[in-house]
């Protein structure tokens, strides 16, 4: 029976070829792919460190230049063009994108350990920090003026709900929360503090990825990012992700989107 690794790699590389064949997808792209192959090859090498340090440097690189489209090859498809969901919101833009998605990929491939790093169950708990991390991040956001009230369900909505669960709430939690968080973890186990080390690096480092957006942002994105790792600790890489996408459904839905004209 073919693993779940095999069947999610076949699935990528169909995914992909589909890609190509629509002219979403250059050639150019490929050196970019091979290069995340050779960092999940280094690895998995588990009797040479240093190689193991390379690859996930490679790998960070890469992600880097993935999350920011720096990469060359992707044809993603614009299909929100500079809509305004209220009158007093900013103009936003949604593109499909195909390069962000190959960070979770990766990660799902080469550090399989994130999927059963929290085999844990308690859904009591994470309703209850889901519930606190969005009051405590859209009242804040309403206190720092970056959104106000402003309830909606564009023709967009469910385009806008699929792009966010699947393309940017997956694969920013299996980076930030699986691959940071959850390493650092493993990292620092020895330390007495670890847990709690590798929870507020990760959400920092979440909160940084916000920058481009100003100072506010960062700090909102850092709240959130800490809700989101004690959700991931308590119920694992699947509630992270559902935790995450549904703070940001409730702001696209009843919040200013994606924040108010300055």
């Amino acid at each position: 029976m073919p693993s779940p690794r095999g069947i999610t790699l076949a699935l990528l590389c169909l995914g992909y070829a589909f890609a190509l064949y629509q002219g979403q997808l250059t050639l150019v792209a490929l050196p970019g792919v091979i290069l995340l192959l050779c960092a999940a090859a280094l690895v998995q090498r588990p009797r040479n460190v240093w190689l193991k340090v390379c690859g996930h440097g490679l790998f960070v690189l890469l992600a880097v230049g993935l999350a920011l489209h720096w990469l060359p090859g992707f044809n993603s498809a614009k299909v929100i063009d500079a809509q305004h969901f209220s009158a007093d919101a900013a103009a936003y833009s949604m593109y499909l994108n195909l390069d962000k998605p190959l960070i979770a990929f990766w990660v799902l491939l080469a550090c399989p350990w994130i999927l059963w790093a929290h085999p844990r169950h308690a859904s009591a708990s994470v309703v209850v920090i889901t519930t606190l991390t969005a009051t405590a991040s859209l009242g804040s956001a309403q206190w720092l003026d970056v959104v106000a009230w402003s309830p909606k369900w564009p023709a967009e909505g469910w385009l806008w709900a699929a792009n966010n669960l699947l393309l940017v709430s997956l694969t920013e939690e299996v980076l930030f929360r699986g691959y940071i968080q959850g390493g650092l973890q493993q990292l620092f186990k020895h330390h007495g503090q670890g847990q709690r080390l590798a929870l507020l690096i990760a959400a920092g480092v979440f909160g940084l990825a916000h920058l481009g957006g100003g100072w506010q942002w960062v700090v909102l994105a850092s709240l959130a990012g800490v809700g989101y790792g004690l959700v991931y600790r308590h119920g694992g890489l699947l509630a992270a992700i559902i935790s995450h996408f549904t703070l940001n459904l409730l702001h696209f839905s009843l919040f200013t989107y994606p924040m108010l004209s300055r």
